[in-house]
């Protein structure tokens, strides 16, 4: 059975999908990027947006009854490659060693023109 994630201090979704599905012990979060969801803008820069797409992710997984450190996999979109250094260090000041699969790649446009997107995969852990 799935269950559809929506979280209130995240932004809506700007196309045809959910926030986050849940699917027992896994949650499947869609891609974030740097929307404020109060003004409903992009932040400027990427250090901006790189910050607010992983506090937009954090309250999606909250509202999941998860943290980063249940994420198993992340898929980083950059429209430069040249910020991978930059977004790396912000990854680090969110997301705990040991750190989830990843793939990283550069991509020619991404929706309102956002300098970075990422989505994960996080995995409940029955204790």
């Amino acid at each position: 059975m799935k269950k559809i994630i929506a979280a209130k201090m995240a932004p809506e979704a700007v196309g045809p999908y959910s926030q986050a599905v849940d699917c027992g012990d896994t949650v499947f979060l869609s891609g974030q990027i740097g929307i404020n969801p109060e003004s409903g803008k992009l932040e400027e820069g990427i250090a901006a947006q790189a910050h607010r797409v992983f506090k937009n992710l954090e309250e999606v997984l909250k509202a999941s009854e998860l943290s980063f450190g249940d994420v198993v996999k992340a898929t980083v979109l950059l429209s430069d490659m040249q910020d991978f250094q930059t977004v790396n260090e912000i990854y680090k000041e969110y997301v705990p060693p040991p750190y989830p699969a990843r793939i990283c790649f550069q991509v020619p446009a991404m929706p309102l023109n956002a300098l970075v997107e990422i989505d994960m995969i996080a995995r409940r852990v029955e204790g």
